[in-house]
């Protein structure tokens, strides 16, 4: 299947401004950092119970029971990632919260990569379908995008001197996790949208959809990649 010009023109123009808001949320400061995790959760939030609402009352309830962990939860554990408070035995006892973007900024990287190289791989020689649940996804696609997201993740650790701060097998680590779970957390969606009979989630990103559709890979992935960093970085 060749790639659709006209579309990847949108996706590519769309992409590089929502990259702009996405970097300035992460490396301004905390408070950036912590608008843009509040700025996420009420996008999705939205967006999900906007689809909970066209599945019936008892889907709807079950669903609103289900979105503080779906939605709210993983969005808590990126602002974990990257805030650290840290208490100071001195009298009064008083308290610090320091900032650090690398965490944060290695997931959602590797995301990034993971689904833009999976588009590019799949949209070239992509033949055989991963799912049901989303045709247009081919196993050539889902394993070139995690290839190449922990190829690149490896060399971006290699080259870039800021990315020292972790050693390469925690930038591996994550993108194996991200590989993995990314694909997972995008049939989730598709399948809720199924359901709701809807094409997206929401319209705000002309070429990618709603914030759900942006961000349901990451949603997934966090989970896991906090656990991680948990036991083995921090």
């Amino acid at each position: 299947m060749a790639i659709n010009k006209s579309v990847f023109r949108t996706r590519t123009l769309t992409a590089i401004v929502f990259a702009a808001v996405m970097l300035a949320g992460l490396f301004i400061n905390m408070w950036s950092f912590i608008a843009l995790c509040l700025l996420i959760a009420a996008g999705c939030l939205f967006e999900f119970l906007k689809i909970a609402r066209r599945l019936g009352k008892k889907r709807y309830y079950l669903l609103m029971l289900i979105s503080p962990f779906y939605i709210l939860m993983p969005m808590i554990m990126m602002m974990m990632l990257g805030i650290k408070v840290f208490t100071y035995a001195v009298v009064p006892y008083t308290t610090e919260a320091v900032y650090s973007p690398i965490l944060p900024s290695a997931v959602i990287l590797s995301i990034w990569i993971n689904d833009t190289m999976a588009y590019i791989v799949g949209s070239m020689i992509g033949k055989t379908p991963f799912s049901k649940i989303s045709p247009k996804k081919t196993w050539e696609g889902t394993i070139g995008g995690g290839v190449m997201c922990i190829l690149i993740m490896g060399l971006l650790e290699y080259f870039l001197p800021a990315a020292h701060v972790l050693p390469l097998r925690h930038w591996i680590s994550i993108a194996v996790i991200c590989a993995i779970f990314a694909p997972i957390g995008d049939l989730l969606e598709s399948k809720l949208k199924r359901m709701a009979d809807l094409k997206d989630s929401g319209s705000f990103m002309p070429g990618h959809g709603g914030f759900l559709d942006r961000f349901d890979s990451l949603l997934l992935s966090l989970p896991f990649v906090w656990l991680y960093a948990e036991f083995f970085i921090l």
